[in-house]
């Protein structure tokens, strides 16, 4: 794990997206956090030791989830798949598929496995597979806040975690995607998928993969906006923790009532035509109930241990 010292950082973006709205200011306390997301490798240990079984290895139970036909009721998880050619980007259906047999052991369906991705990040956990693990490990997830400070490695403003040009001097610093998405994938950064977590260099504080490849889960409650900024100094918020649960229910399915936690960072999967979210400040909602196969986390330890 690395130290991050903790302060007062600019929390945010009023130039992207409205859910990164508005700017604020908060503070965090001292906390050390995963040096990488948590790899295949570090995941197979956590089963070995505890047995746990993850969300997309259990077949949904059908009252969770009022109306939907039982031939979907399967154990699975999102897939990613590239479409032939140019798809419309309003309907994510064209290459995302919940496909039957997919989970952490095997990431892109039945017929593949993580032989030779040991230190590639672990994906298709939902928010309970993550939290399970941090408390076996004896840590905790982060909250959004750490998360983000952390991302920023002491670079307080800037738009990338190294600053603010997306790829400095022509150089790639993170598994993003080039070329037009979903479509049209260069891999001029090297990777079609996920990459191994040590592949791009670290931080400021010595982070590595804060910015793209997978996804990562936080603690908080997704909120549609932040808060506003403190009027005065003394009024800076201390450790914040997001939203409410009852308050992160997607409205576009009010027939079911699924939370959704704040994941961070963008994937592998985020292209500056379609998802521009491998910024610190970039936010975005996730069902707790859900697995993907661009989603992973890292954890965190505190000095001073908050659930």
């Amino acid at each position: 794990m690395i130290a991050v010292p903790g302060g007062t950082f600019l929390m945010g973006s009023d130039r992207h997206y409205p859910e990164e709205a508005p700017a604020h200011l908060v503070s965090v306390d001292p906390f050390w956090m995963d040096r990488t997301p948590v790899t295949n490798r570090q995941f197979k240990e956590f089963v070995k030791a505890t047995g746990h079984v993850t969300f997309a290895e259990v077949a949904p139970d059908p009252k969770n989830y009022p109306g939907t036909p039982s031939s979907m009721l399967y154990a699975g998880s999102l897939v990613f798949s590239q479409p032939t050619g140019p798809v419309d980007r309003r309907d994510f259906r064209h290459w995302w598929s919940l496909m039957m047999g997919a989970n952490w052991r095997r990431p892109y369906g039945p017929r593949s496995n993580i032989n030779a991705l040991d230190n590639h990040p672990v994906v298709h956990v939902a928010f309970a597979d993550a939290l399970a693990y941090a408390r076996w490990a004896g840590k905790h997830l982060p909250t959004e806040a750490e998360w983000e400070f952390a991302a920023r490695g002491g670079l307080d403003g800037a738009e990338y975690a190294w600053g603010d040009g997306l790829t400095p001097d022509g150089r790639h610093l993170a598994n993003t995607w080039q070329g037009e998405f979903p479509h049209q994938n260069l891999a001029e950064d090297g990777f079609q998928r996920t990459s191994p977590v040590t592949a791009f260099p670290p931080n400021g504080y010595g982070l590595r993969d804060m910015i793209g490849n997978v996804w990562e889960w936080t603690t908080d409650w997704y909120a549609p906006k932040h808060h506003a900024n403190a009027e005065k100094t003394c009024c800076i918020p201390q450790n914040p923790r997001g939203g409410n649960e009852g308050d992160s229910y997607d409205p576009a399915l009010p027939d079911i009532k699924i939370a959704r936690k704040v994941i961070k960072g963008g994937s592998h999967l985020c292209a500056p035509n379609y998802c521009r979210r491998y910024r610190p400040a970039a936010r975005h909602a996730e069902p707790v109930d859900t697995s993907t196969s661009h989603l992973g986390f890292r954890c965190v330890w505190r000095p001073d241990p908050k659930e």
